[in-house]
């Protein structure tokens, strides 16, 4: 099935806003009402819920889709997280509107910079006697899932080990 619209393979590992890294299973026609006969469609298979089938038309692919990060890219990227810029926020619903954007727009340094800024708030928090809010919580947790699943594929570790092979990595280089 081949078609001029057609960037991703089957095997390909894509990543995709919040559903995160998802493998492409098939390329395929839906028979279903209120779909043209000729639309093609990647069948994606997400990676951390294997029972899940993610159906996203071939010729809107591109601005939702984008191909996982090689060994090689995942590293540059973790060579670069002391020097990621974080946007600092103080209003409450401003920074959620911008955690969102983060997430949607699902590039990982969008995802480092959520990270981090989640990180020094939830710190400075604490040394205020305070707790970490549920939104910077829940946002962190997000953007610390979708990165470290693709940083993991992307290094052939488990997910769990990412964040302690950034740490090391930094501690080690100095950073």
């Amino acid at each position: 099935m081949e078609c001029k619209d057609m960037k991703y393979k089957i095997g390909d590992y894509v990543s995709k806003p919040i559903a995160g890294v998802c493998r492409v299973a098939d390329i395929l026609h839906l028979d279903m009402v209120g779909v043209k006969p000729d639309t093609l469609f990647y069948l994606l298979i997400p990676v951390e819920n294997r029972q899940e089938k993610i159906y996203v038309p071939v010729e809107s692919a591109q601005s939702s889709l984008r191909l996982c990060l090689t060994s090689e890219e995942a590293w540059k990227l973790i060579e670069r997280i002391p020097e990621i810029q974080v946007i600092w926020i103080d209003n409450e619903k401003m920074r959620e509107q911008k955690y969102k954007e983060a997430i949607k727009i699902n590039s990982p340094e969008a995802l480092v910079s959520v990270i981090k800024m989640t990180f020094h708030r939830k710190k400075m928090r604490i040394e205020q006697g305070k707790k970490s809010t549920s939104s910077d919580e829940r946002y962190f947790q997000m953007a610390e899932n979708l990165l470290y699943t693709e940083l993991g594929l992307a290094l052939k570790k488990p997910k769990q080990e990412i964040s302690q092979l950034i740490i090391d990595f930094i501690d080690k280089n100095g950073r």
